[in-house]
């Protein structure tokens, strides 16, 4: 699932829903095994939004990116569409995993966050998907996704924020800064967190060296293994 020209955002979750109910059709049902789910975090520059539709493409995971996440969580009736197509089995353990998790962390969740935690939570339960951004590492538990970071020097994050954008290197520089920040902030304000913990992810790739591909490649195999 992806944001594109032309398309609402209840148009692309009615396509998705529409996928996942032919999907239950096409084959019986059974309990998944195995981690199938990926979330994806990541620094400003450091080629995260590039590597997350060449793994979903490597992997044939859905794509949900940051924007999606957002719009959906905030869109009441879009969640509610969502969360339909949990069954009644399903959507006990996403509630039992979302009262585990304010509870673990101390969380009081305002709507926002509630939506916030049903909608990753019920991408989940239909796996095969690759999550980016808005905490999704905090929300799934770790033995229902496999939690990767992306990060880059800052230099080399500067120099692409700068050719992207066509700004000077000062202007990437300060809306890196700005973005970061404002992550940070996101994760303390609702997890409670700190996004650049590393114990907070299962693998940190640093992408000074490697492509979009390579990183693909390479995850794709640890996948085998968990499956």
């Amino acid at each position: 699932m992806q944001v594109r020209k032309g398309r609402s955002v209840e148009k692309i979750i009615e396509d998705q829903i529409r996928q996942w109910q032919l999907s239950a059709k096409s084959k019986k049902q059974e309990e998944k095994k195995g981690v199938t789910v990926i979330t994806l975090s990541r620094q400003p520059g450091s080629g995260g939004d590039e590597i997350a539709p060449v793994l979903a493409e490597t992997l044939g995971y859905d794509l949900f990116d940051r924007e999606i996440i957002q719009q959906i969580a905030e869109n009441a009736r879009i969640s509610a569409r969502i969360l339909e197509t949990i069954d009644e089995k399903g959507m006990n353990l996403l509630e039992e995993t979302i009262a585990d998790l304010i509870e673990e962390r101390h969380l009081w969740p305002d709507q926002y966050l509630k939506h916030l935690m049903r909608v990753v939570g019920a991408i989940a339960r239909h796996g095969k998907a690759v999550i980016v951004g808005r905490g999704a590492n905090f929300i799934l538990p770790s033995d229902q996704a496999f939690r990767i970071r992306i990060i880059a020097p800052m230099e080399i994050r500067v120099e692409r924020v700068a050719r992207e954008r066509k700004i000077s290197k000062n202007e990437a520089r300060r809306l890196i800064l700005k973005v970061e920040s404002d992550r940070r902030a996101f994760s303390r304000k609702y997890f409670y967190a700190n996004v650049e913990e590393p114990t907070n992810y299962d693998m940190i790739i640093n992408t000074e060296k490697v492509t979009p591909e390579s990183v693909a490649a390479a995850v794709k195999a640890l996948m085998h293994d968990l499956a």
